[in-house]
């Protein structure tokens, strides 16, 4: 079994296919936490939930009543037969955190049923989880948006960095990319030093940034600042067009 939390046809809002039409898979479940984001969401009884900004996504206890439970491919190949797509438009498996279902089956084989229709299979991962492209080929033939996290997200080294799960989606994936959220204060804190130890993983790999935030108020507050940031260093500089365009992270 495995837990879908939302759905949606929309635009890629983020990273190297910014743009690119995109039917969204949001699954349920995270190996992390991300509280250091700030992020606020209010269950439905009330309590306010801190983390990222797909905190209810992650946390189950809180948002796990609005989780829809998957137990077949034939429902999750209901969903996308109800949405009429070009063939070219993307399939973006995010989260949460997806790959926490990378070894099952289901999820698996519904992979292998979105490439059969033709379309380019993404993942927005935080890079933490490793991938067995031997065992299970399919991934190889896929995106990974590799979101890796800084210190910023308050979740530990030892958890949030794994060299050898980066190390082999970069080298067997169809292609992957560095996508580093970063908000104006980490920067002066020296945030760079960071993201300069990461991409030493996987150097051949291109590395986005993007401004923090949840709203669009938030992200008009860093964005500069990321730019600036990305001038100097010859990073690609890459909004949240969503939440630009929409002022918010649900459905769109």
């Amino acid at each position: 079994m495995i837990y879908l939390v939302e759905h949606f046809y929309s635009i890629q809002g983020e990273g190297k296919y910014l743009g690119t039409p995109s039917l969204f898979f949001r699954f349920g479940g995270c190996n992390m936490k991300c509280e250091g984001f700030g992020c606020t969401e209010t269950s439905a009884l009330g309590v306010q939930v801190v983390g990222c900004d797909t905190v209810y996504a992650v946390d189950k206890k809180h948002f796990g009543s609005t989780w829809q439970e998957i137990d077949s491919l034939d429902e999750l190949a209901k969903i996308y037969h109800s949405y009429t797509l070009p063939i070219k438009a993307d399939i973006v498996l995010t989260g949460g955190e997806p790959l926490i279902y990378a070894d099952n089956g289901l999820f698996v084989s519904f992979i292998e049923f979105l490439q059969g229709k033709g379309h380019r299979v993404t993942f927005e991962t935080n890079g933490a989880i490793n991938v067995d492209f031997e065992k299970h080929r399919v991934y190889q033939r896929c995106v990974f948006a590799l979101s890796v996290k800084l210190s910023n997200s308050g979740e530990p080294f030892s958890k949030r960095i794994n060299p050898e799960a980066i190390q082999n989606i970069a080298a067997c994936a169809q292609d992957a990319f560095f996508k580093f959220t970063v908000d104006k204060d980490s920067l002066i804190s020296g945030i760079n030093e960071e993201i300069k130890e990461i991409i030493k993983f996987a150097p051949s790999i291109s590395v986005y940034c993007m401004p923090k935030g949840g709203s669009k108020a938030e992200l008009e507050y860093h964005s500069e600042a990321v730019i600036e940031y990305c001038k100097r260093k010859g990073y690609v500089y890459s909004d949240r067009l969503h939440i630009r365009l929409w002022d918010q992270n649900k459905g769109v």
